[in-house]
């Protein structure tokens, strides 16, 4: 399945492991937000798929927003400096705000964003990640509902990309180099 002269991605959580996390986190999230009417902020553009998957067993009125951060450029480590490509476009004040996450790594960019969401004063804000990295972290987060604990590897597949690349891989894989 080598896709590049010199990366081969290997595949260690297969799409239906996936599609039944995707499904015991709707079954909670459905639970914990039932009669309400949360806003889902997704973060692009890793989550796309997770969020489309997700939304699709929520037996709630959901809203989606998207934005945009930015703190890997085109190397596989975190520049640590988090900057907001693209922001909000919803009032989120007085609102129920769940953060739908491909993957809390260092910590750095989930705490900035909670930040920049906590300052427009919503009523709650909780995390949903798919993915989580602990070995990695340089700040706390508290994940609310987590697919799974992942090594320190770098991962791609199901939205995750490497500069661009297997993002559309329905599998989580590891990158390893030839």
């Amino acid at each position: 399945m080598a896709m590049d002269s010199q990366i081969e991605p290997r595949v260690f959580i297969s799409c239906r492991e996936i599609e039944t996390v995707v499904c015991r986190l709707a079954a909670r999230i459905n639970e914990d937000y039932r009669g309400r009417k949360p806003i889902l902020v997704a973060v692009l553009k890793g989550a796309f798929i997770f969020l489309a998957d997700l939304i699709r067993h929520l037996d709630l009125q959901a809203e989606v927003e998207f934005v945009s951060l930015s703190s890997y450029g085109q190397s596989r480590g975190t520049s640590g400096k988090v900057e907001v490509v693209q922001g909000l476009c919803a009032d989120i004040r007085g609102r129920d705000v769940l953060i739908v996450e491909d993957i809390v790594d260092t910590g750095l960019t989930t705490n900035f964003l909670l930040n920049y969401l906590k300052k427009q004063k919503p009523s709650s804000v909780k995390i949903c990640s798919l993915t989580s990295k602990p070995s990695r972290r340089k700040l706390p987060v508290n994940i609310d509902y987590l697919g799974f604990e992942v090594p320190d590897k770098f991962i791609v597949g199901y939205g995750l990309d490497w500069d661009g690349k297997f993002r559309h891989l329905p599998d989580l894989c590891f990158i390893k180099e030839e």
